[in-house]
């Protein structure tokens, strides 16, 4: 069985791209022959090439929407030049990998590749994570054979394709150990831990926010802080302006997060603050963890805004817009949950019963089964 997978190229693409490919190789192993198709990103070819999977890419263009004269014209140059040469070299790496099916995670990168399937008789599964899905995800949908959504209420999708599983993780995420994080981030104990990340994009500016609130959180509580690794050395020499002196110790900035960073960031916290992605929601629920979310308002359709609600209405989180995200509502909001063990353990019990670890095998299962029949 050969299997091609083509996406967007964002760690939001490719993520549970890598939770499924995990999935086939654990329960498939070599049955399975896997590449993947879609623009140059480094960060994608990195990521992809650890799992074994050879990596080829093509052209390909994306609407912005921006009305100023230079978006309109690379708007133009992407529609008029790039689209169709990535459909052109999608067409020739389709003739030679010979795929039996295409597994698109949607973005701008997989429609070259989708369409061009499609042209040849190819079948195609769509992914889609978020309760909006994304422009090249609505325009493609009506190609694909099925459609595995993350949340209950995905829009703009034909319904009878969909089938709901989750959004797939990384299963490594859950394996994190409480002893080789306090270890590892240097934890003094004895406190309530908080994590707080900013995820891919918008990191700075909860981190701008954290600062502020630093002289009060390190007061009662152990801060674990992923800042991202383009802000870790703003982050930590602002720290030791912000902080008093001897509360410094109980904060932890990390800049780069691999995957066991992550697991143990995950597995030590009391309390997750962070975006709402649907890839960081769908860990945060598998965790058990609860959660402050700030969706980021510049995400498209404002898709994260969606994703922070739906999921807030089990219980499980609190949301938290930017344009409400002060120093004393922030604070408040920690304070009052932390002080509140029943309600942590409520939210947590909620996070449990939302989540879908298994949304990686479900699909895997499913793509299989499927070329099989």
């Amino acid at each position: 069985m050969k299997i091609l997978f083509t996406g967007g190229g964002t760690g939001g693409h490719i993520y549970p791209i890598v939770g499924v490919i995990r999935e086939l190789r654990r329960k498939y192993g070599g049955a399975v022959a896997l590449s993947y198709l879609g623009p140059k990103d480094n960060f994608c070819k990195v990521v992809l090439s650890k799992e074994g999977v050879k990596v080829r890419t093509i052209m390909s263009g994306k609407i912005r929407r921006y009305l100023d004269p230079l978006t309109m014209a690379q708007n133009a140059i992407d529609a008029t030049v790039k689209v169709p040469l990535g459909i052109l070299q999608s067409f020739f790496w389709l003739f030679i990998l010979n795929p039996d099916l295409v597994f698109s995670k949607g973005g701008f990168g997989s429609f070259p590749v989708v369409i061009s399937a499609w042209i040849l008789g190819i079948p195609v599964f769509l992914q889609e994570s978020d309760v909006v899905p994304g422009l090249v995800s609505q325009k493609t949908a009506g190609y694909a054979i099925a459609i595995f959504t993350a949340f209950p209420k995905t829009e703009f999708l034909p319904t009878k394709k969909i089938i709901l599983v989750g959004n797939p993780i990384r299963l490594e995420l859950l394996s994190g150990s409480k002893v080789e994080a306090a270890s590892a981030f240097g934890l003094k104990g004895g406190r309530p831990v908080i994590l707080i990340t900013g995820g891919s994009q918008g990191a700075q500016r909860i981190n701008d926010k954290v600062l502020d609130a630093m002289p009060e959180l390190l007061k009662n509580y152990e801060v674990v802080h992923l800042t991202g690794p383009r802000n870790i050395d703003q982050v930590t020499k602002e720290s030791k302006i912000t902080a008093v002196g001897d509360l410094l110790c109980y904060y932890h900035p990390v800049g780069f997060a691999d995957e066991r960073t992550l697991a143990n960031a995950y597995a030590v916290a009391d309390l997750i603050i962070g975006r709402a992605g649907s890839g960081s929601v769908f860990e945060i629920a598998a965790a058990k963890k609860p959660s402050i979310l700030i969706p980021l308002p510049e995400s498209a359709q404002n898709h994260q805004l969606k994703n922070a609600y739906i999921y807030a209405e089990t219980g499980a989180a609190l949301v938290m817009e930017e344009s409400n995200f002060t120093n004393h509502l922030f604070l408040e909001r920690v304070h009052d949950l932390l002080s509140s063990p029943e309600t942590l353990a409520a939210m947590s019990e909620a996070a449990a019963q939302f989540a879908r670890p298994q949304a990686g095998q479900v699909i895997a299962d499913r793509i299989v089964k499927y070329l099989n029949k």
